[in-house]
Formats: structure tokens, sequence, C-alpha cells
């Protein structure tokens, strides 16, 4: 059970990351709990990878600060707590997946496990001799992870982790995770274009869009803080929706026909959106529809969006 005192996982206050002039993220402000595994959720671009590398001390933020669990990333106190798989998995190509365990073992003598990084590549099906070089992209990802397991962090970060495997290893994957989450109770970190993959895994979320937070919180509150509206669009109203609708707490809607879907902010103290009556089918969304919304809504309702969150 997650313990509401203890000091966040990740802490970031006010960063903001600038690349030549190109501004990477903006003033961003969030916490994510120890013990959860957290979505991180954003198009290409938005700045995830930016986040990651930030959080690994990999970066140092322009503006702001990030902690984790209270330390500055890249410290000594940080790297014993924190591993990272990056999106390209950087192995020694050369090594045997033997060898490169020897490497995890020397880099993180005092908490390395052994057994489970042999398990979690033996469970793979990959020869202790093969040479990483030789090994197709699902197979590094599964070393990859033997090794940021084996160090036995007490936060994981995986930057697109599964991309490059097929769907029914990818769920033997989200299951060690789940695994290892729920023996140790660590902190995740995953971000993932696969969407209806993170619904039944995640429990706390954080959206990116053009470098902002979109949307942070714990995933069930966001979702019942939200409200899917279906019914005939009204044709008394330029945009079909219900004529006592407060439009300001539109997240996104589409029209089809006659058929109207819209996602929509509730209003504060009621579970349901201002202005709608009984003649509307309303839904508590999924999480995959509560990001796509969030992810496909214009800038003010995704600002707005993230106030609701705060």
């Amino acid at each position: 059970m997650n313990d509401p005192t203890a000091r966040p996982a990740l802490r970031a206050t006010a960063i903001g990351q600038r690349f030549r002039g190109n501004q990477a993220l903006h003033d961003c402000d969030f916490e994510i709990p120890a013990g959860r595994i957290s979505a991180l959720v954003g198009p290409n671009g938005a700045g995830k990878s930016t986040l990651f590398h930030l959080a690994t001390g990999l970066l140092r933020p322009t503006t702001g600060e990030i902690r984790v669990f209270g330390a500055l990333p890249g410290s000594r106190a940080a790297r014993a707590r924190t591993a990272f798989v990056s999106q390209d998995k950087p192995l020694y190509p050369q090594f045997t997946v033997a060898e490169m365990l020897s490497v995890g073992r020397r880099l993180s003598p005092r908490h390395w496990d052994q057994a489970k990084a042999e398990r979690i590549v033996g469970e793979g099906g990959i020869p202790p001799k093969s040479r990483i070089g030789t090994l197709s992209g699902g197979k590094r990802t599964r070393v990859a992870l033997a090794l940021a397991l084996g160090k036995q962090a007490d936060l994981l970060l995986l930057d697109e982790p599964l991309a490059d495997l097929d769907p029914l290893v990818r769920h033997e994957v989200m299951g060690l995770l789940m695994a290892e989450a729920a023996d140790r109770g660590i902190t995740v970190v995953i971000s993932s274009h696969v969407l209806p993959e993170l619904e039944n895994v995640c429990d706390h979320v954080l959206l990116l869009r053009d470098g902002r937070i979109r949307l942070a919180g714990d995933a069930q509150d966001l979702r019942e803080a939200h409200t899917r509206l279906t019914g005939r669009a009204d044709p008394g109203t330029p945009d079909g929706l219900p004529r006592g609708a407060d439009r300001g707490a539109v997240v996104h809607a589409t029209t089809t026909g006659r058929q109207l879907t819209a996602l929509l902010r509730n209003a504060p103290g009621s579970p349901l959106p201002s202005g709608v009556d009984e003649r509307w089918i309303t839904a508590t969304p999924s999480l995959e529809e509560l990001l796509l919304a969030h992810l496909r809504s214009g800038p003010r309702s995704a600002a707005h969006g993230a106030e609701a969150a705060a």
C-alpha cells in the first residue's frame, strides 16, 4: 500500500529545457509518487525523452529543478536508486550476454541480483554466450531490462521499451514489470504510444504536449473527473452539444452523422458536467479515451485540463 507521506520518487519544479533556441520543456511542475506505475504519454517531440534525460542526470535543466527521492539527478545517491532503459538501449554489441550482465554486476555491486538478471534473460530463450550484436531488437530489449531490474533500483525509467516487441512478448514484459512493482514496491515510469496496454498497468498519468504538462495525477481520479457524453447531436446548436452544456468544460468532441461523442470535465462538486440532461448517455471514460481526448484537444482545452488535474 502506498504511503501518502512518502517522499515523491520524482519532483519537478518549474523545469525548462532549451536546445539551441528550441524550447523542449516549458515551466513543468509535477510529482510522481513513490511506489506507483506511471504512464508518460505524449506525441513525438513532446519532450518525453528530454524529461527522462533530466531525471537521470544526463541533462541539467535550463531553468527550475528536478529531484529523485530528494536527491539531485546524477548524484551518487540518485544513481544508486535509478535504472534507465532508453529508446536505443545502448549495449556493447561485441559483448556476449553473460559479459553484459557481468558489466551490470560490476557497476551495481551493492544490490545487484544476478539470479534475477539471468532468469529474465533465460525466460527469453537467449543463450548467455550470444553476442549482443547478433540479437534481435526484442531480445536486446530483454537484456536491457535484465540489466535494469538486476540493479534492484527503486525508480525504473523506461523510454518506449516495448516498441520493438511483438504483442505476446510485450504482454509478458508488462507482466514482469507489474510483478517487480508488486514484489518490491518500486516506482516505474514508462512511456509508450500503445495506450491500450497502459490501461491495466498504470495507476498514475503524466501527459506531455508541446513541452508542457497537460494532465497529471492519479489515473482513476482523472477518469472520474471527466465524463464521456454520447447522443444525438442537438440541431439547435452549432456544435451539436446540449444547449446548457458548459463549452469551457469540453476537452474534445466529434460528430459522425447525427451522433455526437464528447469528453467533458465534470462540474465542481458534481459527478457530471453542467447542463447535461437525461437524454444523453454518460459514462466514465477509459484511460485510453481520456488520454486521446486530451492529446487531440486544442491548446486552450489542454491547458484547462492541466489546471483541473493540479
